[in-house]
């Protein structure tokens, strides 16, 4: 689930100030530090999945739930390279934080695509619904 929907039905709500919002996700749910809560809106303000009205951030319900259809996608992507390698899910997670270390901030799902390829997994069912 996307941290932003998590955090809307933490508190049930679709408005957050920021600093409210950075809380959330980094201390009362603990989904990621302050500094990655801080880069996480500042990429969705920019996607316009948050817009800023009246000093308050304001979810884009239509953007969430594109976003959370990718997620799905990156969830099936990473079971089935768990499931062809034998592996368990944290350790394909793990190999797509190792090649976003080597190639900079990819979008996760072409990360997933390409530890699948680089790991000799046959990805080619998915190709077509890769955004790139």
């Amino acid at each position: 689930m996307h941290p932003i929907k998590r955090a809307v039905e933490y508190k049930g709500s679709i408005e957050f100030t920021r600093s409210e919002l950075v809380g959330i996700l980094a201390f009362s749910l603990r989904l990621m530090d302050v500094k990655s809560a801080k880069e996480l809106i500042a990429k969705s303000l920019e996607e316009g999945l948050l817009e800023e009205k009246g000093g308050l951030l304001v979810v884009n319900k239509a953007l969430l739930s594109e976003e959370e259809a990718g997620e799905d996608f990156f969830n099936e992507m990473v079971s089935y390279i768990a499931e062809a390698l034998g592996w368990e899910r944290e350790e394909v997670i793990e190999g797509i934080k190792s090649l976003r270390e080597r190639y900079g901030d990819l979008d996760e799902r072409v990360l997933v695509y390409l530890l699948g390829m680089d790991k000799g997994v046959d990805m080619s069912r998915f190709r077509d619904r890769l955004e790139l």
